[in-house]
């Protein structure tokens, strides 16, 4: 390894590839059976390497801006500087940080962020900053029309998740991560850039063929989520910008938009002193400066700067009361959604000098905020007439700084629920908290703060450039994870309990506060007993402030007698070992070098969906919501939350259609701790009634909803309709829900944790001996694992065949939102990885051709897209969906584009650009991904039950990267076949296809 990296840097090779050529250099001396990992993993490291090795030779111009002494983001603080970042500062204002980022190796994270947003818009210009956003990647100076996403994809860069851009109320940000990032293709992307932003062409033809898109993105954010978010803007920003602005804008004001106003815009705003550009990258910081010397040094637009407008502050009406500042309140009538209560105190928001006793302050109010979050959660559980509750402070758009309170009430006593909300609140300004609370919530903060800091060297180069990004739009500095923990640390004696008492307080204390109330019935509420139940007096409830002592593992029985593994040998695939139990347990462990202090544990087990009759369907979302809330032994919902306090522990489940999943991060000394957690389920689970009538509240509540709009039904029925009517993947009506009961629950849940073998997967910084000896202790100890039994194994996943017309669904939202689905048949199991793979990039390819044709070309629909999913535990099941929200009027006319590029897809295979758009970010992610033991976890699990699964793995660059257009051809009339589609439609109420056709209506 260390010649390795000593190679590595001589050709200026990221030090993390280092370590993996390194361990593959160890390897080679090894036995035969690592021969398929070494050829996937040098084919997937060859190229980066060679791409860096050919930038070495690239000259690197000296920059000349970076300021060392006095970088401005830390002017006026005495946070310490974060060593990692270069700032500097051009001549015409543009501000830049820059800095190496080893994660994801070879990868440089760029982001562009322009100091303009919503609320920079004149009253005739709202929209104009997301419709430039639009236009900029449109056509720019060195980008041909519709260029900048294809040009992008071949460049590597994935649409969405490593391309994109965002604007906000107060910023426009652009965004791209850029992998594989040699200096050739950063200068190229530089220059780009440069254009986008400096240069975009705000031409009237460009503005007329992107302007449908926008409108588009506009018409599918329409409905009852958008009012609640419109009516809440209007009503707690009254008086301010904020109050009428959002980023789409209106529709009136971009359809009057004309290609010289959108100028004048660009124009105004889009200048260097309103700019800062943040790079995080495998490469040289300098480098990156340097880019942006000769990218932006000449940037000299014309004018004076315009100051920023007024963004106002909240104004309490004439006439109330200081003490309980409780001003406009309003009920908005929704009735598909469930009631909410929201309430916020607001205050005017101010610059602040960004100084280490600021953030102090924020921590003990960080501190105060938990506590009170916990107190309403354990309200909650044991009985409070609302199902959910929070309390959060937060700025919001350098316009309010405000304390926010949600409220989700239990059936219609929403009176009561804001009153049991009010009643904990109350507690807390009232009286101090213990110090007790104090320190569960400091051992709670300093885990994720510790976390942070031995994770450092992992932290993607998104986040940091991101980091920088968000720091400047709020007016702040940033500061290492060092300096954060050092801080939390040094301040343990200021966190009293008068100190989180005084800034309890001041969380409740403003200059306004207002109320909305949301309500699915008509004359449920008033507008004057919104505010009564605001303003009335309550009694402070101190049931839940008391805090039990600290639970710990060591109190907790045994599993059971530890167990020696019968059987340890190599997976035959990195330096993976397998563990084997007499009970049914197999573990797949591996010691990584790369993620200090991380370790992901995942636990497969059971049948999953096949465990389930059509009659016990609605446990499925039960489980999912209450089973791991339901405790082990003696210990519950809350006992759980103390026993995890202090430590990095998790407990996620899922319910997959071929098996079960327990899955969390967690650290070295935290790992026996959390294989106790996932095995006491298995072995000694409890089953207590509130977790289940919770649940049960949750779904009832939520049911309706699910009209709202055509994704909403989507949610709802897809995957019902698209397996055949199959009642297990059905949403539980309410009827079903007043049915389902605590006691049928366990005799549902409780034979299918006893089912099936288990594996246990342990990556990460593992210490080998611990991990085996911790397991012996959990899962080694179990009772012998039942059959599954055969029921379960015979049922089947089919498909809806004999469809002569589209299936239609109708939602009770907007007038011009529908959506039209395209599904086909696919395959399952793990006999035929390879062929899966392959349809994941046809699937790409069909998701390319269908966004440039539907938005591209048409500008009907704002991001359709195609999706393949394999299931590899099942034999059955697999599908491709091609999903879009388009105008009602548009469905037709997509199903005959899809068909049309399905045809043609099966007639003549993709082109080679097609090809090339999704192979290279495949290429890239590959690259990246090797580097996780994530990636190799998906690739190995299950291998315990079916070592066949491992056989795929040399084939994964041939199928991502390498597969031909003749390949992609064949797959395309295996599956892509008229006669084997499902196509479903989701219509406002009333309407029907545009063509006529008749369909099926139905629905749950």
């Amino acid at each position: 390894t260390r010649q390795a990296i000593e190679y590595c840097m001589a050709f200026n090779i990221p030090s993390s590839v280092g370590h993996l050529l390194g361990r593959i250099m160890t390897n080679l001396s090894r036995a035969m059976r690592f021969f398929t990992f070494v050829s996937f993993a040098l084919l997937a490291i060859v190229p980066a390497a060679q791409a860096q090795e050919k930038a070495s030779a690239t000259a690197i111009p000296e920059p000349t801006t970076i300021n060392y002494s006095d970088p401005w983001i830390y002017r006026g603080t005495d946070i310490p500087h974060d060593e990692d970042w270069l700032f500097g500062e051009l001549d015409n204002g543009l501000r830049y940080a820059v800095r190496r980022n080893f994660a994801p190796p070879g990868q440089a994270s760029i982001r562009i962020r322009i100091d303009a947003g919503a609320l920079h818009e004149d009253e005739d210009e709202r929209g104009f900053a997301h419709l430039l956003e639009h236009l900029s990647f449109r056509e720019s100076a060195y980008l041909q029309d519709g260029q900048a996403i294809p040009t992008w994809q071949r460049l590597g860069a994935r649409f969405g998740s490593d391309t994109n851009a965002i604007t906000t109320a107060t910023q426009t940000v652009y965004m791209l991560d850029l992998p594989d990032a040699d200096r050739t293709k950063l200068d190229e992307t530089m220059r780009l850039l440069s254009g986008m932003i400096r240069l975009p062409t705000l031409s009237e033809e460009n503005l007329a063929t992107e302007l449908p898109i926008v409108l588009s993105e506009l018409r599918d954010s329409g409905g009852p989520q958008r009012r609640i978010g419109d009516t809440m803007q209007a009503l707690f920003y009254q008086g301010q910008r904020l109050g009428n602005r959002t980023f789409a804008g209106t529709a009136d004001s971009l359809v009057t938009a004309t290609s010289q106003a959108v100028r004048d815009f660009h124009a105004r705003w889009y200048r260097p002193e309103n700019t800062v550009i943040a790079i995080a990258g495998d490469g040289p910081p300098e480098a990156y400066a340097a880019l942006i010397e000769r990218y932006f040094s000449d940037w000299s637009p014309e004018g004076e700067t315009t100051p920023e407008p007024d963004f106002g502050v909240p104004v309490a009406p004439p006439g109330v009361d200081p003490a309980n500042p409780v001003g406009e309140v309003r009920v908005l009538v929704e009735p598909d959604l469930p009631r909410s209560f929201t309430w916020a105190t607001l205050r005017p928001w101010e610059e602040v000098v960004d100084n280490l006793e600021y953030n102090r302050g924020l921590m003990i109010t960080m501190v105060a905020e938990n506590i009170i979050n916990r107190r309403l959660e354990s309200r909650a559980r044991e009985g409070a007439s609302y199902l959910y509750a929070a309390v959060e402070q937060t700025d919001i758009s350098r316009s309010v700084d405000g304390t926010f309170v949600y409220v989700g009430p239990l059936g219609d006593d929403w009176q009561g629920a804001v009153h049991d909300v009010r009643a904990v609140i109350e507690d807390a300004i009232a009286e101090p908290p213990s110090e007790e609370e104090i320190a569960r919530e400091i051992a709670f903060i300093d885990v994720i703060f510790a976390d942070r800091l031995e994770q450092s060297i992992n932290i993607p180069g998104r986040e940091s450039a991101d980091e920088v990004v968000n720091a400047v739009d709020i007016r702040e500095a940033v500061a290492s994870p060092e300096t954060f923990l050092e801080v939390f640390r040094g301040m343990r004696d200021r966190f009293t309990p008068a100190a989180v008492h005084e800034h309890t307080i001041k969380l409740f204390e403003g200059t306004v506060s207002r109320g909305l109330y949301v309500t699915p019935q008509i004359g449920e509420g008033s507008e004057e007993e919104v505010r009564l139940a605001l303003v009335e007096p309550v009694e402070a409830d101190g049931s839940v402030r008391t805090a039990r002592g600290n639970l710990d593992f060591a109190d907790l029985p045994p599993i059971g007698e530890p167990a020696q593994a019968v059987s340890m040998e190599p997976l035959g695939i990195q330096d993976i070992d397998r563990i084997d139990y007499a009970n049914g347990v197999s573990a797949l462990v591996w010691k990584t070098d790369n993620e200090p202090g991380r370790i992901t544990v995942r636990v497969r087990f059971g049948s999953g969906v096949r465990g389930f009759s059509a009659d016990q369907a609605a446990y499925i979302s039960i489980g999912e919501m209450a089973l791991v809330g339901s405790g082990f032994g003696e210990v519950g919902e809350t006992d759980l939350e103390y026993l995890m306090n202090g430590r990095k522990l998790a407990f996620q489940f899922a319910v997959e259609n071929g098996v079960f999943a327990f899955e969390a991060e967690t650290r070295p000394e935290d790992l026996a701790d959390q294989l106790y957690l996932f095995a006491a389920k298995l072995g000694n689970p409890s089953w207590p009634a509130a977790p289940v009538e919770r649940a049960r509240a949750a779904l009832t509540l939520g049911y309706e909803s699910h009209n709202s709009d055509p994704i909403s039904v989507l949610s709802r029925d897809l995957e019902w309709l698209v397996n055949n009517r199959d009642g297990r993947f059905a949403t539980a009506t309410p009827g079903q829900v007043d049915q389902l009961t605590p006691e049928r629950f366990q005799q549902v849940w409780a034979p299918l944790l006893r089912q099936g073998p288990v594996e246990v997967i342990v990556f990460g910084d593992v210490n080998r001996k611990d991990a085996v000896d911790a397991l012996s202790r959990t899962f080694g100890a179990l009772p012998p694992r039942e059959p599954i039994p055969d029921e379960a194994l015979s049922r089947q996943i089919t498909f809806p065949s004999g469809q002569s017309s589209p299936e239609l669904l109708y939602h009770h939202g907007e007038a011009d939102q529908a959506a039209a689905v395209v599904v086909w048949e696919l395959g399952g199991g793990s006999g035929d990885l390879s062929e899966s793979r392959q349809v994941e990039v046809l699937a790409d390819v069909f998701s390319n051709r269908l966004l440039d044709e539907l938005r591209e070309q048409e500008g009907s629909a704002y991001s359709p897209f195609v999706v393949s999913n394999w299931p590899v535990d099942l034999e059955q099941g697999g599908r491709m969906l091609a999903i879009a929200q388009v105008p009602p009027a548009i469905v037709p006319r997509y199903f005959e584009m899809v068909d049309a590029i399905a045809v043609d897809l099966a007639t003549n295979g993709p082109t080679e650009d097609d090809l090339q758009r999704v192979t290279e970010p495949n290429r890239q992610f590959l690259n990246r991904a090797v580097h996780g033991s994530g990636f190799w976890l998906n690739l190995v699990e299950g291998a315990t039950a079916e070592p066949g699964r491992l056989d795929s793995i040399g084939s994964i660059m041939d199928d991502l990267v390498e597969v031909t257009p003749a390949q992609l051809r064949g797959l395309a009339q295996k599956y892509l076949v008229e006669e084997g589609t499902f196509r479903l439609a989701i219509l406002p109420e009333g309407q029907q296809l545009a063509s006529g056709t008749a369909g099926a209506s139905g629905g749950r």
